[in-house]
């Protein structure tokens, strides 16, 4: 999620529209809580996720996000939803995202509500960088490896989880961004360095809207804090 950002949305896709098993051991932590900072992050490793998180939004909006994650194959299915009110309207967003090993995106299906109606989106991704958004191919994300959706803090761990940045190290993250409430997707330029000293801290940058800022994330890739747009309650 990098915020809302000014204007239409670029290359519009709008949408038309098995449960894995539990997370062996949770976080490691009592209540599948895991705190900022602790133990277990440095050279890219991660401890498993919790099997659920869930997120206050504010600032840009107001509302709240729960997530349920669980191992599917050798990766994981990520299940969850906000619901939200934004610039006088309400909208909630309801999404399936299933990544591999790595974090690396392969398959979506998001589902929006708001006064306008109701929309779905459903996303497959190869792996090496080509979409396929409700079917038909979607070469402006061509490269992309990570969904962003504009409605979720859970995503931003995907990239995080997938760079694998030692301390002090950036890379580019392009990702396919989709944007609430009518799930239109854009490719949205966006960069993550991982902080050096205290652990968890990354600096995040997305241009277009103009956003800069440093992510606090826990010792499972999740993040703890996104300054002026949400932050951890479980």
């Amino acid at each position: 999620m990098s915020g809302p950002g000014p204007g239409d949305p670029v290359a519009p896709d709008a949408a038309r529209g098995p449960e894995g098993a539990p997370v062996p051991g949770g976080a490691g932590v009592a209540g599948g809580r895991s705190p900022a900072g602790a133990p277990g992050m440095d050279g890219g490793g991660w401890l498993p996720p919790p099997t659920t998180a869930a997120w206050r939004h504010a600032g840009a909006r107001v509302g709240f996000e729960v997530a349920y994650l669980r191992t599917h194959g050798t990766g994981w299915r990520l299940e969850g939803g906000t619901t939200a009110v934004e610039a006088g309207e309400t909208w909630m967003v309801e999404y399936l995202v299933e990544v591999d090993a790595s974090w690396t995106t392969h398959h979506a299906r998001i589902t929006s509500r708001c006064t306008s109606g109701l929309f779905h989106l459903e996303v497959e991704a190869d792996g090496t960088g080509s979409w396929r958004l409700d079917g038909r191919t979607a070469p402006q994300l061509q490269g992309c490896l990570d969904l962003d959706l504009e409605s979720s803090v859970l995503t931003n761990a995907l990239p995080v989880h997938r760079l694998g940045l030692a301390p002090g190290a950036r890379a580019e993250a392009p990702a396919a961004y989709v944007r609430v409430p009518l799930l239109a997707v854009e490719r949205l330029a966006q960069r993550y360095e991982r902080l050096a000293g205290e652990e968890g801290r990354y600096a995040y940058a997305a241009p277009a809207f103009e956003v800069a800022t440093e992510l606090r994330v826990d010792a499972s890739g999740l993040v703890v804090s996104y300054p002026d747009l949400a932050v951890r309650e479980l």
